[in-house]
Order: structure tokens, then C-alpha cells, then sequence
């Protein structure tokens, strides 16, 4: 019966794909559009539209198409080069990775000398990233696509309408590629709970937890990991930063790394998921919700 349902997964994505590359096109690049673009997407995700509910997903969609939307800061932090002069002046640059260069355009990064040992992604887009161990070879088609790529297109996030394409070059942070990335949903200044990502390019699972460390027994996307993680003995630091880097949003979500004694910032998201982050079980949502607008 699982495997049943995973194939009429796979075939409805399949069936779906044409029709949405035809509404990208086809839907107007306005406010009305990017609504009607959303409602569409939130349908197809849910099986229903937006209603009143305090749920994440209703609140994601409001904020989205609300003043919020066009908020210049959100634009500004998008920017993975231009972050760092936000996180410099809320809590200091040592919680910045270090740059090791900014490319303007696809001839700057072929002329670059690239580190034998770096990431290298796209300053105004999200999850796409090259990391290089040991000198291998640049795959620059692939760059190629990130500088001709707007999410706003695929996402109709009006905040990322406007971004430059840059590449932005940093050491492995840490010296690794294995890091945790901890992603704290932060509301009105306080993280509320955090997620984290394990084996994201084999078998992609996700663990939750709240500001105590108490493990949550829901997911979001993806299966929940049967694993345990340590709390990290700077955990309390990681909350603090959390805290003040949230305090300039109502919502926002706070993404960091730790090797237990540095934290670095990853990036900010404005709008998890773009909004569609169905809970697994899909109940499991009003559990979440209640922990992140719960104001205490």
C-alpha cells in the first residue's frame, strides 16, 4: 500500500509539472497574480485554501501577500553577501563565515582562481551550493543557471523580484562538510523551536526540537529521523543569537551552524518552503503551530 501511494505521488508530480511551468508563465507578475499564484500552490499542497486558523500555513500565506512581502529589509538579508553587514551590526562579525570573494558575473567566477577547499553558491538564491573537498572540477553550466535564475519566478516572493545574482565564495565552514544546520522558526523575537537536517543528499530526514531540547514528535516535509542529537553545549548562546537576529521580523527563521564553540550564521529565511510546509502527520500541525505562536 506504501509503495502504491509513492507512485501515485510520483505520478501525480509528473502529470502536475506542465501545468505549472504553463501558470508561471501565464499568471501576471503583480500582486493579484503572485495571490492567485500562491492560492493555487497552497491547494495543491493542503487540499484546501487559507482560512482564519492560527495555523503555520495560513500565517505563511497572510505575511507573504501582506506589507511584509515587500519589506526591503527582507530583500536585503536574502542576500547572502549583504547579510553579513546585518548580522556585523546586530551582533558582530564573528558570527559571519568569512568571504573569500564575490563574482559579479558567469566570466568573473571562470576567471577565478578557486580554492582547491571552499563553497561556492548563489548569493540570491536558496539550497543551491557547490562544495569542493579536494580541487574537483567546477561544473560552470551549473553556475551558468544560478546567474540567469529569479526565485521570484518559481516562488512569486516579491522580496526576491529585485536581487542581483552574485556567487559568493567561502572556506568550508569548520573545515567540513558534515555540518548540522540549525534552523530556528522564530516568532515576535524568540526562537520557538528548531529543525534540523540529517543525511539531506542520501536519505533526507528531519528532527524537531524545542527551546528546552524536548524532542518533538513531528516532522515537516520530510520522515522524521529515528536518531537522537546531542544538545549542543553552546546551545544557550545559539538561542541568544537566534533571539536578536529574529527581533527586526515577526516571523522569521534563523538558520546556524556550531562546532560546539563558534556560530556562524547560514542565512536567513524569510518564508520556510515558500509557505507550502505540510506537516508530517499533517495533525502534527496545530501541535507546531500552538509552539510557535504561543507567546510566553
Amino acid at each position: 500500500m506504501i509503495m502504491r501511494k509513492g507512485v501515485v505521488k510520483i505520478m501525480f508530480k509528473q502529470a502536475i509539472k506542465p501545468i505549472y511551468y504553463t501558470l508561471i508563465k501565464v499568471i501576471p507578475r503583480n500582486n493579484f497574480g503572485d495571490k492567485i499564484f500562491s492560492l493555487i500552490h497552497f491547494y495543491i499542497t493542503f487540499r484546501q485554501l487559507p482560512n482564519q486558523k492560527k495555523l503555520l500555513r495560513n500565517y505563511l500565506f497572510k505575511l507573504k501577500h501582506s506589507y511584509e512581502g515587500y519589506n526591503p529589509l527582507r530583500a536585503y538579508i536574502t542576500d547572502k553577501a549583504f547579510v553579513k553587514d546585518y548580522v556585523k551590526a546586530k551582533i558582530g562579525d564573528v558570527y559571519n563565515v568569512p568571504t573569500i570573494k564575490v563574482l559579479s558575473s558567469l566570466d568573473e567566477a571562470k576567471d577565478f582562481n578557486f580554492p582547491q577547499r571552499c563553497c561556492i553558491k548563489p548569493t540570491h538564491l536558496s539550497g543551491a551550493v557547490i562544495l569542493r573537498e579536494n580541487d574537483e572540477k567546477i561544473d560552470f553550466s551549473v553556475i551558468e543557471k544560478w546567474f540567469i535564475t529569479n526565485r521570484y519566478e518559481l516562488t512569486r516572493q516579491k522580496h526576491l523580484r529585485y536581487l542581483k545574482p552574485k556567487l559568493i565564495v567561502e572556506p568550508l565552514i569548520f573545515n567540513t562538510t558534515k555540518n548540522l544546520d540549525y534552523k530556528f522558526f522564530c516568532y515576535k523575537g524568540k526562537a520557538k523551536f528548531l529543525q534540523i537536517d540529517i543525511d539531506r543528499r542520501s536519505n533526507h530526514t528531519r528532527l524537531y526540537y524545542d527551546r528546552d531540547w524536548n524532542k518533538q514528535g513531528f516532522s515537516i516535509i520530510h520522515p522524521m529521523s529515528s536518531k537522537n542529537i546531542d544538545k549542543p553545549v553552546n546551545f544557550e548562546l545559539m538561542l541568544s543569537v537566534a533571539d536578536k537576529l529574529s527581533r527586526d521580523f515577526e516571523f522569521i527563521r534563523v538558520d546556524l551552524y556550531t562546532n560546539g564553540k563558534k556560530i556562524y550564521l547560514g542565512e536567513l529565511s524569510n518564508f520556510p518552503e515558500n509557505g507550502n510546509a505540510y506537516f508530517v502527520p499533517r495533525e502534527a500541525e496545530e501541535i507546531g503551530s500552538k509552539l510557535l505562536f504561543n507567546e510566553t
